[in-house]
């Protein structure tokens, strides 16, 4: 392969990223549902031909396992001589590809130049409904995948540039929303036709043998970045877990991840073997999921401008047990992945923290989403109220944690009150943070928040998948751990019920009252060696309330800053 100046291969990052970005604003603006428009529950990137990451600007840091997984299972059905320019293949199946979960439709677009396959521009994006027992696809209490909706291995779904009708036909009769899963699909393949002509364009200004060895460059420059930062810290085997409430349908049986990261010079390995075996829920997440959570991990830890392609893979060893929750058999029920990987991430940081103790950090409040589903009002078809939630990170050792975000792996966009209410039958009566809902220390967790809803449609149905309202979030080197999160269900006439964090297809009625209370994050270090000028202000903040900054801080209600 020739050789890459420095220069040259500056620009070939650059513009790969920039054409990741292009490609994710073209899916933003052309989605139809709230879920891509709003939460920005999609991302994008760019593979080389043999399916290796190249590009992505991260959005959702799981993708950077899931992309590859997905390419790979392509490359695996379809041979490279049957695909074509203005070709698109699309999958959504956990198993028979790299997709979190069926909710995740993934396209992936064959780039060729001079007649030869050289790359896929790809996106993934979440659909509102793609059938399964509940409205939205996610009954937090599936017992099997086809619980879950619709499963579609690699087919093509563009030809020379037409949608195939046929293949439209059967996800739209397997759909309670048919026209906003076409229209994300649609534009999904139209933000991977905007990074094909970008492309084409970096091909043809430098040629493939230039380019491909300017991304065998970037691999190798990013392994050996991650290779140095690992031969500084110290040798030795560092174990932590980490515990998720209930699998949705034992909902007395926590799961806990176990994780044994053992470093040796400039390797690290990450053995998640110990670890519960699978769940008869949807708690199960796969390995391509699992890496990508080491992988976030530790561009957290090296720098968080580290490129995120192939040479992560390739300094990264990850061991798994068949049968466990973090690898199991299919068809085990997948689709509440995300609160699983979040748990996972805080395992991996809590075995890192002990390597690296000035970078511990405290546990996050966790991810999860909440959907209500239903015939419309008027009459015209079904909605899917499906809504992503964030809750609150934990202190580290020098600063608060953050106040009501998304967190570690979500990184989705809290719905506005104001899309909801206009676009569902519902009312939002409160949005707020919760006082005292981050884990007292030195340094503060952060605060989650509340959301109460009204239910104003009939006949409609609520799914949980959420976390965190039995095992709290964990304070470290001497914080508390944070408040635990919890739904409660008002019904006129009725006592309020308190509901589990997942469940699936729970009837409502029209004026029933949502209280959902998101988790506050753990606090770092003693509460009693707290800058008594900090607890001031979180009083006259309300974050925290006068009776626990006196409990808990030992500080007089009248410290306020003057």
């Amino acid at each position: 392969m020739p050789p890459v100046d420095a220069i040259t291969l500056q620009v070939v990052a650059a513009t790969l990223s920039g054409i990741v970005r292009e490609m994710q604003n073209s899916l933003y603006r052309t989605g139809y549902s709230t879920i891509i428009r709003e939460s920005h529950d999609a991302s994008c990137a760019i593979l080389d031909a043999a399916g290796r990451l190249v590009g992505q600007h991260v959005v959702l840091p799981l993708h950077m396992g899931a992309f590859p997984a997905c390419a790979e299972a392509l490359l695996e059905r379809v041979p490279v001589r049957e695909m074509a320019p203005g070709d698109a293949y699309i999958m959504n199946h956990p198993y028979y590809g790299g997709s979190p979960h069926a909710s995740d439709m993934a396209v992936l677009s064959p780039v060729f130049h001079d007649g030869r396959l050289v790359a896929f521009c790809c996106s993934m994006a979440h659909k509102p409904d793609i059938g399964g027992t509940v409205p939205g696809s996610g009954a937090g209490d599936a017992r099997e995948l086809f619980h879950e909706g619709l499963q579609v291995p690699p087919v093509r779904y563009v030809v020379g540039g037409e949608p195939s009708r046929a293949v439209e036909a059967v996800l739209r009769a397997n759909s309670r929303t048919p026209e906003l899963v076409v229209g994300d699909l649609r534009g999904q393949v139209g933000c991977n036709r905007v990074g094909e002509r970008r492309l084409r364009e970096l091909f043809a200004k430098y040629g493939a043998a230039t380019l491909e060895s300017a991304w065998e460059l970037l691999f190798a420059k990013t392994e050996e970045r991650v290779r140095a930062a690992i031969a500084a810290w110290p040798d030795g085997g560092y174990r932590a877990e980490a515990t998720t409430d209930n699998d949705g349908v034992d909902l007395d049986r926590p799961l806990t991840v176990r994780v044994r990261v053992e470093k040796r010079g400039d390797r690290i390995c990450f053995d998640f073997r110990e670890s519960d075996d699978q769940a008869r829920g949807p708690a199960n997440i796969r390995p391509p999921l699992v890496r990508a959570c080491c992988y976030y991990a530790l561009i957290g830890l090296i720098d968080p401008h580290l490129p995120p392609n192939y040479g992560l893979v390739r300094a990264v060893e990850t061991q798994f047990r068949e049968g466990s929750f973090l690898d199991p058999r299919w068809p085990a029920a997948v689709n509440s992945y995300m609160p699983t990987a979040q748990v996972v991430t805080e395992a991996i940081l809590a075995a890192l923290g002990q390597m690296l103790p000035a970078r511990q950090v405290a546990s996050s409040g966790g991810t999860g989403a909440l959907v209500i589903g239903g015939p419309r009002p008027d009459g015209a078809g079904s909605y899917v109220h499906y809504e992503i939630y964030g809750s609150a990170s934990g202190a580290r050792p020098d600063r608060d944690g953050t106040s009501g975000l998304s967190v570690h792996l979500g990184n989705s966009q809290i719905t506005p009150i104001e899309i909801l209410e206009s676009e569902f039958p519902v009312r939002l009566h409160a949005f707020a943070l919760r006082p005292d809902s981050g884990g007292a220390g030195r340094f503060r967790g952060g605060l989650g928040y509340r959301r109460v809803y009204e239910v104003l449609g009939e006949s409609a149905r609520l799914s949980l998948r959420l976390d965190r309202h039995v095992v709290p979030a964990r304070g470290v080197a001497g914080g508390l751990d944070g408040a635990p999160g919890g739904v409660c269900l008002e019904r006129p006439g009725e006592p309020p019920r308190a509901l589990p964090s997942r469940l699936g297809g729970l009837a409502l009625q029209r004026g029933d009252v949502l209280r959902v209370d998101r988790p506050g994050g753990g606090g770092y270090g003693d509460p009693r060696a707290r800058d008594p000028a900090r607890v001031a202000a979180d009083l006259a903040d309300g974050y925290v309330t006068a009776a626990a900054a006196a409990e808990v801080y030992a500080a007089a209600p009248d410290e306020r800053p003057s």
